[in-house]
């Protein structure tokens, strides 16, 4: 029971960190929660000598479950509004209204 709670929260410990990498927001919460949850219980059933994996992978989860928080708090997505495109779709409109007036 205990090597397939661990087999498992490893499992959603590094999806959990890939998703925290990728772009990919709050959803990383979600497969580290389980981590998390799957390696506390892992401890409470680990003899002594064996609680020293699933305390590091209980750390690597807390670890990143504080990244993805910290990403959503402190870092803004910003859109940069580009001038230069907007001109450029104004002149074409402008030539094509030119254009139009000179078929008539």
């Amino acid at each position: 029971m205990r090597k397939v709670l661990l087999i498992l929260a490893v499992i959603f410990a590094v999806i959990g960190i890939l998703f925290t990498v990728l772009p990919m927001g709050t959803i990383a919460f979600l497969p580290l929660g389980v981590a998390v949850i799957l390696s506390v219980i892992a401890i409470i059933k680990s003899v002594d000598k064996q609680k020293n994996f699933p305390k590091w992978v209980l750390i690597v989860s807390i670890v990143a479950v504080l990244v993805v928080a910290g990403k959503q708090l402190f870092i803004k997505d910003k859109v940069a509004v580009d001038q230069q495109f907007k001109k450029e779709k104004i002149e074409k409109q402008q030539e094509a209204k030119k254009d139009l007036e000179g078929l008539e």
